[in-house]
């Protein structure tokens, strides 16, 4: 549940907008061409339509400012007022005509979220966090006209017949109240709360609920209907046009799976009681602010948002069927109203945005934006012109249908992760005669801009491209002031570009793997003799081998794995933060010596295969240079590397020498040693007469060292017996030897 005055965390889309990304060598290229680009920035009496164009909007002029820090309802009177119910202090304030405020009532309530004029003159005041409806009269005497059980009041609507109907939390309960005072239950929601009404042109009431966010349509007994079942957590204001369409703002709700609330769909869960349960006379201020779902970017033009939104505006039409209309990640819908050429005017939280729909399909073009951080309700004076009250700060604005002479944009700030160069900024627009568009920049090193930060320039006057002025810095940020020169046509900003060379960072190696000796893979998809990735050279000592489906598991993209005797196979990762094309250079170096021998170098894969029959045996370590050379000048080229851990070469095979034969009884004993230089004896096995292979282990029990004795006794039998011995070292490389063992008869 999303309440009026709820404490809520407010969350911007950050990030930058759409950058082209090369190498370090040459500049990235900040570019803002769409109006999900444009949408990122501030914008002071400027507009931006679907198309991503920035343009003139109409003024926005400040009517009255309030002392309280919240507003959320108006009320409109035949004589020109504006009433406007406030928090915290529970007052309502009268603005005549000429913008003269005052203090028209004041409740022993923290909050007035809905107001309504009485028939005949005089208002209602519906106040919470106690729950009671005031009856105010003309001169701003008030006193309770109807106190129901609940805590709170959101809603107001009047009937034809005066009858007065409140919306109610934190059952969700609706009440009808009849002009003297008596209340009854007139429907119970089964939500938690009743957050708007509104009347449809057969004077059938209309209710919008919250946890769950439904919409139900209501006939004089009470009967109901729903009319929209949201897959949004509130249904937070109804309106109705001349057409008989009805108007639904939805809002997110905290995200979770609770169960159906009544055999619908899954729901989102009930976020509980509203924050203002806890609220007491001692706290002075409530802020106020909007959930962002995400922080995903923003969706394509003319794209539903990719993720959760977090509010939409629907339109349930006469036939009963509904229309999304407009969906957003970052502006929550509060309020909408009509404009008599048949434009809807959405005011939003977040950033204090308001929001145009014309068109079929509608299409919303940002218009204006307050001075504040939520525009909340809005209404419509006896000219005609649009009013929106504001929360953080509470102030009331008035809506020009004249557009303004002059307007700023304001970009988001551009991190370029690095200190940086900057380039030239250009941009495309319209400019007529008479009209003209300044371009500015300002840089500093700190992610919000403030007195540490560079002022901004002075206006680059060549469209076409000028080198930016602003000291080298890792944040950049560029305004645009549009000057209309009092033509009836406004300039046009389309797009802009940014160009900046960031530092160039050093290249990371940060993993070298050593594979085991003989292993290496096929090159993918190979087509003919499959070739062996890394590997240019002869093969030495190809055989035919068993193969094994497998991969490296990350690095380069690897085929099928398989055994080549002689070949060791090294793999390695690097990453470079500006993204620069890498060449490698692989080195070893043999344990003892200092001086690092060159192996391959100009390697563009993270992958080489090393024939080790070229080299003595031994241990040895490698060392993988990258270079970032191909992306940058030799000047500001960078080298990074990384040592492997130590390992052995050894091509040499065991030696097995037979040291003496002796009878034991009837058996004869074989003794033997099998000797490596270079590394242990991993498995020795004997074979009889062309027998299947069986396993000898060495006399201390251990196969272990690089020197291992053997004793072998074999199996009684008459005359001569061949004896075959197979010793393998920890490399894989085998030796075998043969024999002829007298045997004893019986």
């Amino acid at each position: 549940m999303l309440m009026r005055f709820a404490r809520l965390a407010a969350t911007l889309i950050g990030g930058g907008a759409f950058a082209i990304a090369v190498s370090a060598a040459a500049p990235t290229f900040w570019q803002t061409a769409t109006e999900a680009d444009f949408l990122k920035g501030d914008v002071e009496h400027l507009a931006i339509d679907p198309f991503g164009r920035l343009m003139l909007g109409p003024m926005a002029t400040p009517v009255y400012e309030a002392s309280a820090p919240f507003l959320w309802a108006t009320a409109t009177t035949a004589d020109g007022s504006v009433y406007v119910g406030s928090g915290n202090e529970g007052q309502v304030y009268q603005i005549d005509a000429s913008g003269r405020g005052r203090v028209f009532f004041d409740s022993d309530e923290l909050e007035v979220h809905a107001l309504a004029a009485v028939p005949g003159g005089g208002l209602y005041v519906a106040t919470s966090p106690n729950g009671k409806i005031y009856k105010v009269d003309q001169s701003g005497k008030g006193a309770v006209f109807y106190d129901p059980p609940d805590a709170y009041i959101w809603s107001l609507a009047i009937d034809r017949a005066g009858a007065l109907f409140a919306g109610t939390g934190d059952k969700g309960t609706i009440y009808k109240i009849t002009p003297d005072g008596r209340g009854a239950v007139f429907y119970q929601t089964k939500a938690t709360h009743a957050m708007t009404l509104a009347f449809d042109r057969e004077e059938r009431l209309l209710a919008g609920t919250g946890a769950p966010g439904r919409v139900f349509r209501l006939d004089a007994a009470g009967k109901p209907f729903v009319l929209f079942d949201s897959s949004y957590g509130e249904i937070h204001a109804l309106r109705v046009d001349g057409n008989g369409s009805i108007y639904a703002t939805a809002i997110s709700g905290r995200a979770g799976g609770a169960g159906p609330a009544d055999g619908g769909a899954p729901r989102p869960a009930d976020p509980g009681p509203a924050p203002v349960a806890t609220v007491s006379t001692e706290i002075t201020s409530v802020a106020v602010a909007d959930i962002t779902v995400s922080a995903a970017p923003a969706p394509p033009a003319g794209g539903r948002p990719q993720g959760p939104a977090s509010g939409a505006v629907f339109r349930i039409g006469s036939d009963g069927a509904t229309d999304l209309l407009w969906e957003a990640r970052d502006d929550t819908p509060y309020d909408i109203a009509f404009e008599p050429g048949g434009g809807v005017i959405i005011a939003t939280g977040g950033r204090g945005k308001i929001y145009r729909l014309a068109g079929d399909p509608a299409r919303a073009t940002l218009i204006a934006r307050a001075d504040a951080q939520q525009v909340t309700a809005l209404a419509t004076d006896r000219g005609g012109q649009v009013l929106f009250a504001t929360s953080n700060p509470g102030k009331l604005f008035r809506l020009s249908a004249a557009r303004a002479d002059r307007g700023t944009f304001t970009s988001e700030v551009r991190d370029a992760q690095t200190v940086a160069t900057w380039g030239a900024i250009k941009w495309q627009g319209l400019v007529p005669a008479g009209t003209r568009v300044e371009v500015s920049t300002r840089s500093g090193n700190t992610r919000t801009p403030d007195e540490a930060w560079s002022d901004w320039s002075a206006p680059y006057v060549t469209a076409d491209g000028s080198a930016i002025t602003s000291p080298r810095a890792r944040y950049l940020q560029w305004r645009a002031v549009l000057i209309g020169g009092g033509r009836a046509e406004s300039p046009l900003l389309t797009s802009l570009t940014a160009a900046y060379l960031p530092r160039n960072a050093r290249p990371r190696v940060t993993s070298i793997t050593v594979h085991t000796p003989g292993t290496v893979y096929q090159r993918p998809f190979p087509t003919g003799e499959p070739e062996i990735a890394g590997f240019d050279g002869d093969t030495p000592d190809r055989r035919a081998a068993a193969q094994v489906q497998g991969g490296a598991g990350g690095g380069p993209n690897l085929g099928r794995r398989a055994y080549e005797k002689g070949l060791l196979t090294f793999i390695w990762r690097a990453d470079d933060e500006n993204r620069d094309d890498l060449l490698y250079e692989l080195q070893y170096r043999r344990e003892g010596e200092t001086a690092w021998h060159t192996l391959k170098s100009a390697l563009t894969d993270a992958i080489f295969v090393w024939d080790t029959t070229s080299v003595p045996n031994g241990r040895y370590t490698v060392r993988v240079l990258a270079s970032d050379a191909q992306s940058n000048s030799p000047a500001t080229a960078l080298t990074g590397d990384l040592e492997s851990s130590a390992f052995d070469i050894d091509n040499t095979p065991p030696s097995i020498t037979v040291t003496g034969a002796r009878r034991d009884g009837n058996r004869t004993v074989l003794a033997f040693d099998v000797r490596d230089d270079n590394s242990a004896v991993l498995k020795v096995e004997y074979s009889l007469d062309g027998d299947k292979w069986q396993t000898v282990y060495p006399k201390d029990g251990i196969a272990d060292s690089r020197v291992e004795q053997f004793e072998l006794t074999l199996p009684d039998g008459p005359g001569s017996m061949g004896v075959v011995l197979r010793a393998a070292d920890a490399l894989n490389n085998v030796a075998s030897t043969r024999g002829v063992a007298a045997q004893g008869g019986r």
